[in-house]
């Protein structure tokens, strides 16, 4: 009999990971302060002291070796799971990301499979300036050869990560930090709390969930901004404008099928993302909907992103650049106009 309880996305996931390594000896943990520790995001608390040190592995602060390192092993029949903490990160290890764990499939003509998770800190909001705040998923989900997965609830980020896991792709997984439950980022957004079961499940790659249900405007969200995006529904509820929220969950595959049949459905559309706003996932919603159906819309489309400009410091100003509800808000208002 399934027990089911509440838990936060960061223990949902750490659980997944427990359960695959109990299961799987080729699957190990490697980064920096996963042993002890157990990351900066909980993702392996207390699993150092269950599997040893042979299989959550500390790392220096040497991103491009440990991923180098992690591919070799995917290649040789191993199952990885990276912890690189932040996203911002990817910087300094993209060739190894990009042109070593994402290109080895396709180069080998299939012969090699690169059996392995990248997992990444995302997002802004708690006043850690800007090198620790990006979300930068779309850098990753521009490049061919990975699959990029964006939870935003504590169901989802367990059912995801036992799919990642046993998945012979190489898969990144993103968990935004507000929403993750980690006590130093500040309290958990009680909607990304779900009630899990006890047995492993897993989640399709590529299926976006209809959150909410509406017939006026259609508002795509990732990650955090589903939230944000939530809040801003029930606001307009009140005032009589009915809002679908889509949440795709995975930036790549993407369901644009599902997109494309709510806004047939509404005419409007709004898309929201804590990534930068030029060349982002706002835009390739934006392009799949017009590429498929150009007539579709009642009135232009409206992105809702974090502009182009470096997250800031202050408290204020930060809110300032975030896909906050108020934000999405005000883009479905000018929508309906």
């Amino acid at each position: 009999m399934s027990n089911n309880r509440v838990l936060t996305m960061a223990r949902a996931g750490r659980e997944a990971v427990k359960w695959e390594m109990e299961n799987d000896k080729n699957v190990f943990m490697l980064g920096e302060d996963v042993y002890k520790f157990g990351g900066v995001f909980g993702t392996a608390d207390g699993l150092g002291e269950i599997f040893g040190a042979d299989r959550i592995l500390d790392t220096p602060i040497s991103e491009t070796g440990f991923i180098g390192l992690a591919t070799g092993a995917a290649i040789a029949g191993m199952r990885p799971i990276v912890e690189l903490a932040f996203a911002d990160f990817i910087g300094v290890c993209y060739s190894a990301i990009v042109n070593l764990a994402a290109k080895h499939h396709y180069l080998s003509n299939g012969e090699f499979k690169v059996p392995m998770v990248l997992m990444l800190g995302s997002g802004g909001g708690y006043n850690n300036g800007g090198q620790h705040s990006q979300a930068l998923h779309a850098c990753l989900a521009h490049m061919p050869g990975m699959k990029v997965i964006a939870p935003s609830n504590a169901y989802d980020a367990k059912g995801f990560m036992h799919a990642a896991i046993r998945s012979d792709d190489f898969v990144v997984y993103m968990g935004q930090k507000r929403t993750s439950g980690v006590g130093f980022f500040g309290a958990p957004i009680p909607d990304s709390m779900s009630e899990i079961p006890d047995e492993p499940y897993t989640i399709e790659f590529g299926v976006a969930r209809t959150v909410k249900e509406g017939t006026d405007v259609t508002v795509v969200a990732i990650s955090w901004a589903v939230h944000q995006a939530m809040d801003a529904a029930k606001e307009l509820e009140k005032e009589g404008i009915s809002v679908e929220v889509i949440d795709p969950r995975t930036l790549v595959p993407l369901d644009r099928e599902s997109i494309i049949n709510s806004v047939r459905k509404t005419g409007r559309l709004v898309v929201a993302d804590e990534d930068y706003q030029s060349y982002g996932f706002t835009s390739e919603v934006i392009a799949s909907v017009i590429e498929s159906e150009p007539n579709v819309f009642k009135s232009a489309p409206i992105r809702v992103a974090n502009p182009d400009t470096t997250i800031p410091y202050s408290r204020p100003m930060e809110q300032q650049v975030l896909p906050t509800s108020a934000r999405i808000k005000q883009a479905i208002l000018d929508v309906m106009k």
